[in-house]
C-alpha cells in the first residue's frame, strides 16, 4: 500500500509544482510538475495492475 501512497503524493507534488510554474510563468517548473504528476499516475496504474494480478492468482490457487 505504501507504493500506492507514494504515487499519490508524487501526483500531488507534481500538481503543486505545475501550479507554481503557471503562477510564476516558469515553463520549466510547470513542465517538471506535469511530468511528476504523470509519473505518479503511471506508477499508480502499475500498482493497480499488480493488485489485480495478485487477486487473480490468489483466486486461482484457492480450492
Amino acid at each position: 500500500m505504501s507504493e500506492k501512497m507514494d504515487s499519490k503524493l508524487e501526483q500531488v507534488a507534481g500538481g503543486v509544482k505545475e501550479a507554481f510554474g503557471k503562477v510564476t510563468g516558469d515553463k520549466k517548473t510547470e513542465t517538471e510538475g506535469q511530468v511528476e504528476k504523470l509519473s505518479g499516475k503511471v506508477k499508480e496504474s502499475i500498482e493497480d495492475v499488480k493488485d489485480t494480478v495478485k487477486g487473480a492468482l490468489s483466486g486461482l490457487t484457492k480450492d
